[in-house]
């Protein structure tokens, strides 16, 4: 090649484009196998990501152990009072800890993550093939900051119109209004919150493909696209459900098991009750590194691959507005960008 990089991405369209967005697809197809094959090359963020929430569950335990039984002895030995107030600084630094520290952490983790996917679902590499995968992921988190902090605070404006949009989806029980109709509509919403739970991740991403400046017209774009692909959004959210109850069924019998051999070996019970502990701990990390990236993966190609040259449907604007307040939120925060000036909030 006479040239190893890559060309830069084209800027956004202009708002008032029929379509939105255009950016190359390495992948033609939305499979699980294509799915499987991204996740096994960003494997290196799911095993980052395992390794610091098994790391966070551990000092959990410790802070578990701190709080409640420094509370129950100062309580006893000093004073009631005492106990109390141990136990709500302790619980007090822990939340403290979690929300900004942890939880904002372990976004970041993940924005990096979807910038990598981005990366390989539009170009097929990451950033010009030299560039390792960690550090195109903290680059992007870098150059992208603002956006990627944007990000964060739109979670729960795209969590509120998500839902707003498929409470209109629950169709299902007007078809066949009989009884025993209770647990298909159980079914239904499950595969609606799969669907919903990936879909601000998948936003991050769509931002990152047509490499938007305006985050929140981006994700007011996005939404639109997930309402106007919502068909094979739920196909997907479909495999989505049956993968994660097969697939954690299976996780947690792999960790169980050893459990269950130390219970056998030690009849006294103590040992059983801290494998059975541990062994807890690491499933649920495990699903929540291994199996909900891959989750992400498979929602996020169905939207790339959905959307790809189609014209957006300005009439969903207009029915999300009517549906949801939040997405007038979105909206008015989308000029308010424009303009510079600060958009209200809703009440």
């Amino acid at each position: 090649m006479e040239n190893a990089s890559v060309p830069a991405v084209p800027p956004a369209p202009a708002a008032d484009s029929a379509v939105r967005h255009h950016y190359p697809l390495a992948i033609r197809q939305a499979s699980f196998g294509t799915a499987l094959g991204l996740f096994l090359k960003t494997m290196p963020y799911a095993l980052a990501r395992f390794g610091i929430l098994v790391v966070v569950s551990l000092v959990t335990i410790v802070w578990a152990l701190l709080t409640f039984g420094g509370a129950a002895w100062t309580g006893n030995k000093i004073h009631p009072i005492v106990g109390w107030g141990w136990f709500a600084v302790g619980a007090g630094v822990y939340g403290w800890a979690w929300y900004f520290v942890v939880r904002y952490g372990l976004y970041l983790i993940k924005c990096g993550h979807v910038a990598v996917l981005t990366e390989l679902v539009t170009r097929g590499q990451v950033g010009n093939g030299n560039e390792g995968m960690f550090a195109y992921g903290k680059r992007i988190v870098t150059e992208r900051f603002v956006q990627t902090n944007v990000l964060f605070a739109m979670d729960l404006l795209v969590e509120g119109v998500v839902r707003a949009f498929n409470r209109t989806l629950d169709w299902v029980a007007n078809l066949l209004p009989i009884p025993g109709m209770q647990g298909l509509m159980n079914i239904v919403k499950a595969l609606l919150r799969s669907a919903s739970t990936y879909i601000d991740e998948t936003i991050f991403s769509y931002l990152l493909a047509r490499n938007e400046t305006n985050p929140w017209r981006g994700g007011q774009d996005g939404l639109i696209y997930y309402c106007q692909n919502a068909k094979p959004i739920l196909k997907t959210a479909i495999w989505v459900v049956v993968l994660d109850k097969v697939l954690t069924v299976a996780l947690w019998g792999v960790m169980l098991l050893p459990a269950l051999l130390v219970a056998k070996l030690f009849p006294d019970g103590t040992a059983a009750i801290w494998t059975f502990a541990v062994a807890v701990l690491f499933a649920a990390n495990a699903r929540s590194a291994f199996l909900e990236p891959l989750f992400l993966i498979m929602v996020m190609t169905t939207f790339h691959v959905s959307v790809e040259n189609q014209p957006i449907n300005l009439e969903w604007d207009a029915r999300l507005t009517s549906l949801s307040g939040k997405f007038k939120e979105l909206k008015d925060k989308a000029a308010a960008w424009v303009s510079g000036q600060p958009a209200p909030s809703a009440s």
